[in-house]
């Protein structure tokens, strides 16, 4: 089959990946750079697997700026353009799939369009009645940043928001690309594949914000965080993963979809929901007080990152404590290999790292290192496990 792609980040490169082993693959962007690099079999992003595959000779992918090339004959065209969270309209920015179906409907109106980018409850059913059309499926992703082809590979499940011929057909292209056999699937209405999507994000956020808000009270009253966590994990019903304290959950998805959920459920009796993303907010205050309570005049951040393994830092916790130090009046300084400036929002941002820990007066840090063995005893951090989760 011939399958488009639109959008070349984790979701919509992994699935392009994944897919190309057996179809003929076409990415679609506007970033000619990114073109360029996927073209010339270099991953604009960091993940191992999508870097190893754009390297196999037997793929049939290309990337392309021209919407008509990509549209013409697709039997089947992936939408994966970011969704961002608007707080003004409580909902997500949906505007760049409206544009692509409008588009994919002047190219090729046949095509069964397949959004992968996650939306709102509800969105399928409505976007299908503005644009008059029945040719729009949602099928959820459930991926790591950094592992995204991997977490494609060896799929947790797979999910369809429709029960139909054409749901089964795509489920299938993407159990023949992966590598896990066996893998469960679920075919279901497109509003129940939507609130699947929006649920699961926010039990992890919730289980993040769970272990957060023990550690903040370990941490409080003295006591061993580890100790507690470790016999905690005990339980076979609670486990020993998903368990690792950090500044907070933050990233692509955790951020936006646990807004989303909670703006789902205006007129729902709840708490849980809303205390998921207030919790958040609460856990960052408190890093960034105990912070300042050691009383630095430099503080360093060592990486603006989430973990290891990625290049992303949007929407990241240690963005939202730098904002609350400089409200106290504290320097900031930043060591983060990924930006290429030698300023990052007005704070200096120091290359050597050798240079940044002679200056810091305290080094706040997410995810421990190696590069910070030395001067442990100024590290500000709550990275028990030393793993990303």
């Amino acid at each position: 089959m011939k399958i488009a792609v639109v959008g070349t980040g984790y979701v919509g490169l992994s699935n392009a990946l994944l897919l190309a082993q057996h179809n003929e693959v076409i990415a679609l962007d506007i970033v000619p750079d990114k073109v360029e690099l996927l073209n010339n079999k270099i991953s604009p992003i960091d993940d191992p697997d999508i870097q190893e595959y754009l390297l196999k000779s037997d793929l049939s992918f290309k990337a392309t700026l021209d919407e008509e090339e990509a549209y013409f004959n697709a039997d089947f065209i992936i939408i994966a353009t970011p969704t961002d969270y608007d707080d003004i309209n409580d909902s997500f920015n949906t505007k760049s799939i409206e544009y692509v179906i409008s588009r994919v409907l002047k190219h090729n109106p046949d095509a069964t369009m397949v959004i992968k980018s996650t939306i709102p409850v509800g969105y399928v059913s409505s976007i299908k009645k503005t644009f008059e059309t029945e040719n729009i499926i949602f099928s959820p992703e459930f991926l790591r940043e950094g592992q995204a082809l991997h977490d494609n590979l060896y799929p947790s499940r797979i999910i369809v928001g429709e029960k139909s011929d054409r749901a089964m057909i795509f489920a299938g292209l993407l159990e023949r690309g992966a590598i896990k056999k066996d893998v469960s699937v679920l075919f279901t209405d497109s509003t129940e594949a939507e609130a699947i999507k929006l649920f699961s994000n926010s039990y992890l956020a919730m289980r993040v914000a769970y272990f957060n808000e023990l550690d903040s009270y370990c941490e409080t009253m003295d006591l061993n965080a580890k100790d507690i966590i470790d016999g905690v994990g005990l339980d076979p019903r609670i486990g020993s993963h998903y368990n690792n304290p950090s500044f907070g959950y933050g990233g692509y998805c955790f951020p936006k979809d646990t807004k989303q959920l909670k703006a789902n459920f205006k007129g729902v009796p709840n708490n849980l929901i809303s205390a998921i993303v207030d919790s958040n907010v609460t856990r960052k205050r408190f890093v960034a007080n105990q912070v300042l309570n050691l009383n630095p005049k430099i503080i360093g951040i060592y990486r603006l990152i989430m973990k290891s393994g990625s290049d992303n830092f949007r929407s990241a916790a240690m963005m939202d404590l730098i904002e609350i130090f400089v409200g106290a009046g504290v320097q900031v300084i930043i060591f983060e290999p990924v930006l290429i400036t030698d300023d990052f929002e007005g704070h200096k941002v120091i290359k050597d790292i050798n240079h940044f820990k002679a200056l810091a007066d305290i080094v706040v840090a997410n995810r421990l290192s190696e590069d910070l063995s030395d001067i442990e005893q100024k590290v500000y951090t709550r990275d028990i496990f030393s793993c990303d989760i």
